[in-house]
Parts: C-alpha cells; sequence; structure tokens
C-alpha cells in the first residue's frame, strides 16, 4: 500500500485508538493521530510479517483499518508504558 493511504488510514486508526485506550487523554487528538500513523506503519509490518510478505493488506478497506487500529493501539500502550503512565 503506499504511503499516502497508509497516512490517511493511521490518522483514522489513531483516532479510533484514542477511543479505544482510555486514560492517556495527554495526547490530544492530533497526538493519537500521529501515533496512529506510526501504528499503522507497525500494524502493516506485523501483517507483512504474519502473511509472509503476501501483499494482501492493500488499498483503504476495512481490513486496512483494523490492522492499523491494532498497530496505533499497540503504539499507544507502548507510549502510556514509557512515559510511566497507566494505560
Amino acid at each position: 500500500m503506499g504511503i499516502i493511504s497508509w497516512l490517511v488510514v493511521g490518522a483514522i486508526a489513531g483516532y479510533l485508538a484514542g477511543m479505544l485506550v482510555k486514560g492517556d487523554e495527554s495526547l490530544g487528538v492530533i497526538g493519537h493521530i500521529v501515533l496512529g500513523i506510526i501504528g499503522a506503519l507497525v500494524g502493516g509490518f506485523i501483517a507483512g510479517l504474519v502473511t509472509g510478505g503476501n501483499d494482501y493488506v492493500t488499498g483503504i478497506n476495512i481490513t486496512t483499518i483494523v490492522v492499523a487500529v491494532i498497530g496505533a493501539v499497540i503504539v499507544v500502550v507502548g507510549y502510556g508504558m514509557i512515559r510511566g503512565r497507566r494505560v
């Protein structure tokens, strides 16, 4: 998937991750979107490893959004753990 698609999906995923992971409200919407973009890249990387490098996660669809949200939640929780906050 192209980088522009991952940016769009990452923004959506970051917003959704901010709604799913409560307790870290200091980031705000923009902070969650930025972490969502990073999470989308992490989720895409993990999906690539799980699928053996096959390009099953392409385009902007529900599969890519789910993968990106999972990656964004991982990144938001990891960020909270690094910052020493409970998530």
